[in-house]
C-alpha cells in the first residue's frame, strides 16, 4: 500500500472489479482519462494510484502466475 488512505481507498476499489478491468484503469490513467473512482484524487495522486495498480499487476504477470479473474 501506498500509506496515502485516499489511494489506498481508490486502490481496494479498483482491484474488486478484477485484473482486466485493473488494466483498463491503468490504460486510462496512463492516457490522462478521469476514472471516476479517481475523481477526488489530485494529479500527483492519481499517478500514485497508477503506479500502485501497477506494482500490483506485475504480480499476475509473472511466468507462473495468472490474472484469477
Amino acid at each position: 500500500m501506498t500509506n496515502h488512505p485516499k489511494v489506498d481507498h481508490c486502490v481496494e476499489a479498483l482491484c474488486r472489479h478484477g485484473c482486466r478491468a485493473v488494466r483498463g484503469y491503468i490504460a486510462a490513467l496512463q492516457t490522462g482519462q478521469e476514472l471516476p473512482e479517481a475523481s477526488r484524487l489530485d494529479a500527483q495522486e492519481r499517478i500514485l494510484l497508477q503506479q500502485e495498480l501497477q506494482a500490483i499487476m506485475a504480480v499476475y504477470e509473472g511466468a507462473n502466475s495468472s490474472c484469477p479473474l
